[in-house]
């Protein structure tokens, strides 16, 4: 059956990664080491035979797609679907700072309770089922073909859960770094990975992971 290939890549670091502040859809860019990690990243795919490079419409996902755009001689095409889920009362806080501030959210956090969406921002079963929608219309318009999508850490998180089973409700147990390469198949029988979390290009960096 038709099947797409995605290579599916989180933004390169922001200052705020490097202290595990929370962004959300708060538009934080890369910083020194994220533009880097971009840079790296398009080298690594420069001969890669992808028909088109889709971006997060936020700025940390697009610059980071920008480099490898340039290098493949293929327009960015922004999705809002891709952007990272919006954490609400909990966005321009470290843990720390939203368990002392907001107690009873953040028990409802920890909990992965997946209907809870941060009072003002999105539950996770609403983004779970916003990312699987902006992934499946990538795919059918892309049937046989290899795509690159540059996103945000919580959506490569739904979509290792998709294909392997993991429930929304279980904590992470699976690296979610910035910039590497995540190769994923996705056809009507579902979500196949290919290969996760490849760093082999970002040897001389210090991937983040969790800080979204």
């Amino acid at each position: 059956m038709p099947a797409t290939r995605f290579c599916l890549i989180r933004h390169g670091e922001t200052a705020w990664n490097a202290v595990k502040r929370i962004q959300g859809q708060i538009d934080v860019p890369l910083n020194a080491t994220g533009l880097r990690q971009a840079q790296a990243m398009a080298e690594a795919l420069a001969d890669e035979p992808f028909a088109a490079v889709y971006t997060s419409s936020l700025t940390r996902a697009r610059q980071t797609a920008e480099p490898a755009s340039q290098r493949l001689k293929l327009p960015l095409r922004i999705s809002h679907e891709l952007r990272e889920r919006h954490y609400g009362i909990f966005q321009d806080h470290t843990a720390a700072e939203a368990a002392a501030r907001y107690p009873d959210a953040f028990a409802r956090h920890a909990a992965r309770d997946v209907d809870y969406d941060y009072e003002d921002g999105e539950s996770l079963a609403a983004f779970a089922a916003r990312v699987e929608a902006g992934l499946r219309a990538i795919a059918r318009t892309h049937q046989d073909a290899q795509v690159l999508v540059v996103t945000h850490g919580g959506v490569l998180d739904i979509v290792y859960r998709l294909a392997t089973g993991r429930p929304l409700s279980t904590p992470r147990d699976f690296p979610v770094v910035n910039a590497a390469l995540n190769w994923v198949d996705w056809s009507d029988a579902g979500w196949r990975i290919e290969l996760w979390a490849d760093t082999e290009h970002l040897a001389c960096f210090d991937g983040r992971d969790e800080a979204v």
